[in-house]
């Protein structure tokens, strides 16, 4: 099989080369071509430049030659930019499997309580109101073309050089306290995983919560990482005087706890990291420069 990705950020690369042997060719897309040359020399992955101010020629001969389509790149102000430049060439290949990487930002504000995939989508923020109207862009190409298109709504990202471990040691971290506040997480190895048992088990329409199974108040992780690691906490900040950017702030609007059943009982996926404390055991000597 040869891959496709739009849009290699953090988790698509790590499921790339995690899964690498799966594929004969790796093909890539970054924003733009000086990234382009420097990922590739990195991960020997063919990479391409697409963005808003630029688009590689080979792209559309890529997508001919494509069996395994990742959409990771996030929508823009007018829609998804991949369907909108190459939805053609999509329809016309001979690929059989599309996953798009969503978010639980989907789902909105639930006040706490505990949703599933049965869940309806209720976005709050501008960029989840996009983030659902591509989803629905991509399962209704897939309902047209007969191609399996699956959904991966991803919690919290976190793994090696992305982690709370990483902003104690720069000194980055907050401990913002928010009263019955929770957030769940999810290891960048077990999107991998996700992704994996998909590619064995496609089902046209699927839409899965990537997530961890104990969703945790922010300052709890941060506490646990710095005894993990030896390191002072930061202090203490009520969410209503801390510092933070509009969008930081926005992550605190929605609060809600989030089921993975789907992920365990239809793809057969058993969480290497089914709460922080097994994710940051495992990250605790990472980024130690």
């Amino acid at each position: 099989m040869n891959l496709f990705v739009f849009g290699l950020g953090f988790s698509a690369r790590y499921f790339a080369q995690r899964e690498r042997a799966r594929f004969a060719a790796i093909r890539a897309t970054v924003t733009d071509s000086e990234n382009a040359h420097a990922i590739e020399s990195e991960t020997g992955f063919s990479v391409r430049a697409f963005g808003p101010h630029a688009d590689d020629p080979r792209i559309g001969g890529d997508l001919a030659d494509t069996d395994v389509l990742l959409i990771s790149a996030p929508p823009g102000p007018g829609g998804d930019t991949v369907l909108a430049r190459y939805a053609g060439a999509i329809r016309a290949s001979r690929i059989g499997w599309i996953g798009y990487l969503s978010t639980i930002g989907v789902y909105g504000d639930q006040a706490g309580a505990w949703i599933d995939e049965s869940t309806e989508a209720d976005p709050r923020s501008a960029r989840s109101k996009e983030r659902l109207a591509v989803e629905r862009a991509w399962l209704a190409l897939g309902a047209e073309t007969g191609k399996p298109v699956q959904v991966f709504r991803l919690s919290g990202i976190y793994g090696p050089g992305r982690n709370p471990f990483v902003k104690l040691r720069e000194g980055k971290a907050q401990r913002i306290i928010k009263a019955g506040q929770v957030f769940n997480r999810i290891h960048v190895d077990d999107i991998a995983s996700a992704l994996a048992a998909s590619l064995d088990r496609p089902r046209h329409g699927a839409i899965y919560n990537v997530t961890d199974d104990e969703p945790a108040p922010p300052q709890v992780v941060t506490e646990h990482a710095a005894e993990l690691a030896g390191l002072p906490l930061p202090p203490a900040i009520d969410f209503e005087t801390a510092d933070l950017s509009p969008m930081a702030r926005s992550f605190y609007g929605e609060n809600k706890r989030v089921r993975n059943r789907l992920l365990r009982d239809e793809l057969g996926v058993a969480l290497r990291y089914p709460t922080y404390r097994e994710g940051l055991a495992a990250l605790r000597d990472d980024a130690a420069a």
